[in-house]
């Protein structure tokens, strides 16, 4: 583990308890740095970002995100890295930067995708196929709350087409789960 990535899941652990926005938040992070990689872009960096991205949401879900500018503040964390963190609010007024509309790509597809991995008998990311989570795309039901339209709006705001977009995430989660740093609180 980098010392950048055990600084920010430091500062995540003081600030989040939830098991399931960890695994959230670890997600995001795993997607993050996936991308990263494949634009060739600073891994740890965006990784941090992603990792952090709801470093507030737990004590202050209908502020956030906006007491992640203290938070990260305090944890030593430059003004733009916080800006990238913020970014991913909905409301953004801003042009986004790459790493800004990847957050906002990842940021609930990630989600989505364990989700679709959660219902299946065999429980695994490794077995899951794209095919099924377009299928629960289609399905209202499943996961209702998830807004379909901004799950396609932020791959086609990368400029990466959806279908490749949910099979570069699920190979990414299901590569990045047998790593050791995500065994300490696992996705599934």
């Amino acid at each position: 583990m980098t010392e950048a990535r055990e600084k920010a899941w430091e500062l995540l652990r003081r600030n989040v308890t939830s098991e399931a926005l960890l695994k959230h938040c670890l997600a995001s992070e795993i997607a993050m740095r996936a991308y990263a990689e494949k634009f060739g872009q600073d891994v740890e960096y965006w990784g941090s970002v992603g990792l952090l991205h709801d470093v507030d949401f737990e004590r202050f879900p209908h502020e956030h995100p906006h007491h992640a500018r203290e938070i990260l503040s305090a944890g030593g964390y430059a003004d733009s890295f916080i800006t990238d963190v913020e970014s991913h609010c909905r409301v953004w007024d801003g042009d986004r930067s790459l790493l800004q509309k990847t957050l906002l790509a990842v940021d609930e597809m990630t989600g989505f995708i364990i989700a679709c991995a959660l219902v299946r008998p065999d429980r695994s990311l490794e077995q899951l196929e794209v095919k099924s989570v377009m299928k629960k795309m289609k399905d209202k039901g499943f996961a209702r709350a998830v807004n379909r339209e901004t799950l396609t709006q932020g791959a086609a705001e990368m400029g990466v087409d959806f279908t490749e977009h949910v099979a570069f995430l699920t190979q990414s989660l299901a590569t990045a789960v047998k790593q050791p740093e995500y065994q300490e609180v696992p996705l599934i």
